[in-house]
């Protein structure tokens, strides 16, 4: 089952560049560019990370999707 994310429009509504997010989490731009289109799957410790900096529930910021059952 394929893991989303909201961060990129999370971060667009809170104003808050991808570079001051990645420096934040302590990551570098291109991670973070990864993440935010769904190409790279954070860690634990990160996905953690990323809740605590925006403060809402993890179903709000990663969202599990279905596979479609054939």
């Amino acid at each position: 089952m394929p893991v989303r994310n909201n961060i990129k429009s999370i971060r667009k509504e809170r104003g808050i560049k991808q570079l001051q997010l990645a420096e934040d989490l302590q990551v570098t731009r291109q991670t973070l560019t990864a993440i935010e289109n769904n190409k790279y799957n954070p860690s634990l410790e990160l996905a953690l990370k990323i809740v605590k900096y925006f403060n809402l529930p993890i179903q709000e910021i990663f969202i599990l999707e279905e596979e479609e059952k054939k």
